[in-house]
């Protein structure tokens, strides 16, 4: 197996995973719906000395997304690393939203993220070792922020849900909760977090990690 594709590729957490395998000798592939967000980090991944391939896709449109990662396997190869980055951040409370507005943000919150798994896990197990790695957050529901919540602790469960399907096969799936605000040079820096992403990969299988909970720089 080789590279890993990062699905979430914009500025924050997405860019510096992908700067952080690409270090590491890792190709990448960005998926992103923005041209312009991939051509941004794409460009920091060269900088830093890595190889990028990008590839727009909406991760709520299934047809799309799944055309894209089938271009990044046949790239790439089978991925060593899946990281599903994508989020629709928002503050709204109990009946501030519509049901077609909860369906919206369940499908970037929640089913790209099955989509992406169902697309490239399988091939991922059969090879007998990968990693799986989904951004997390919001380690208590908050009430401002209900669509959030919602689709975090979907994350979670789909994380536990592939972990007893895959992980006897030597797929280890693991999310990353982030335990406050994302920002350069704080103390939820994403070079700082990437750097999580990372370890938890490398870590051998008898150590495996399910969720790491990331509260910050002290």
């Amino acid at each position: 197996m080789a590279g890993a594709i990062v699905i979430g590729a914009g500025p924050g957490i997405g860019a510096s995973v992908a700067r952080r395998f690409a270090r590491e000798g890792l190709p990448v592939a960005l998926l992103a719906r923005s041209a312009a967000t991939l051509e941004a980090s794409a460009r920091t991944v060269v900088d830093a000395g890595g190889t990028a391939l990008s590839l727009v896709a909406d991760s709520t449109d299934d047809e799309g997304l799944r055309a894209a990662l089938a271009q990044a396997v046949e790239r790439h190869g089978v991925p060593e690393v899946l990281v599903y980055n994508a989020a629709q951040i928002r503050s709204d409370q109990p009946g501030d939203l519509t049901v077609d507005e909860h369906r919206d943000a369940w499908a970037v919150n929640v089913a790209g993220a099955v989509t992406a798994v169902a697309a490239v896990a399988p091939a991922m197990a059969d090879a007998g070792a990968g990693t799986v790695l989904l951004t997390g957050g919001m380690p208590e529901p908050l009430f401002d922020l209900v669509s959030l919540s919602l689709g975090k602790a979907g994350i979670r469960a789909l994380a536990q849900l592939l972990d007893a399907h895959y992980g006897e096969r030597g797929l280890h799936v693991a999310t990353v909760t982030v335990c406050g605000p994302v920002e350069p040079g704080g103390p939820f820096d994403p070079d700082e977090i990437a750097d999580a992403y990372w370890r938890l990969h490398r870590q051998p299988r008898e150590a495996w990690e399910r969720e790491l909970v990331y509260r910050g720089r002290a």
